[in-house]
């Protein structure tokens, strides 16, 4: 797996995403917002997280538009796979990649927690390392995480089982009042041809004991090992 991990003006978490790639056993590359191109080979474009141009007009809708996400939209048309983890996931969205947008939270309060997740389909490049229906704890940290969209496209993301993650307690229970006030306690869904995912919560930040967890592993083991 070879992936590129785009920055932003403001994205902070591109460090941590590409060594949590580089341990699980893929290829990074580091590619600039302003580049015209991907690099050669490039299996795996992941957005990061962070405040990409200060999150100014609306969170991920400037990013949305530098040069490099042509080469990223162009990508995943031909069946790439696309990783969007929190602004990641917001840039994904307004650049057409995804459906729906990323609101303020409900609470008008940015949210940094650890957070548990129930993990959907496990039959994608993202999720083959997990279990269906498998309880994992990540973090969030996030003031605009609020998934939400008409409900014409919640019934087919329901209906096509591409909701990846919904936030829930440690015994697995839904959230009825989660994080963020996501419609269904979304943390993060799928593209129609489950190739492009986008999540709120960091995965990247579990990956070794020392802080606190490593159930972020299989994401990215399951990455790594995609083809």
């Amino acid at each position: 797996m070879r992936a590129a991990v785009i920055t932003f003006p403001g994205t902070n978490r591109d460090g941590d995403i590409a060594r949590a790639l580089r341990m699980a056993g893929a290829e990074v590359i580091h590619s600039w917002h302003a580049d015209h191109d991907l690099p050669a080979g490039t299996d795996l474009v992941v957005l990061p997280g962070g405040f990409a141009y200060g999150d100014y007009m609306r969170t991920g809708a400037i990013a949305a538009r530098a040069n490099i996400m042509d080469a990223v939209r162009a990508h995943a048309a031909r069946g790439g796979y696309v990783l969007g983890v929190c602004n990641g996931f917001q840039i994904a969205c307004e650049a057409g990649l995804l459906p729906g947008v990323l609101m303020r939270n409900a609470g008008l309060k940015f949210v940094c927690r650890m957070q548990h997740l129930r993990v959907g389909r496990v039959d994608t490049a993202f999720t083959r390392q997990y279990a269906a229906g498998q309880v994992i704890k990540v973090c969030i940290a996030h003031g605009e995480g609020n998934y939400v969209c008409d409900d014409e496209t919640l019934m087919r993301l329901e209906a096509e089982n591409r909701i990846a993650f919904r936030y829930c307690d440690a015994s697995g229970d839904i959230m009825r009042e989660n994080p963020n006030g996501s419609r269904h306690a979304i943390a993060g869904i799928y593209s129609e041809n489950l190739r492009v995912l986008g999540m709120m919560p960091h995965p990247e930040n579990l990956v070794e004991s020392l802080v606190g967890g490593t159930d972020g592993q299989g994401l990215f083991a399951s990455l790594a090992v995609a083809g």
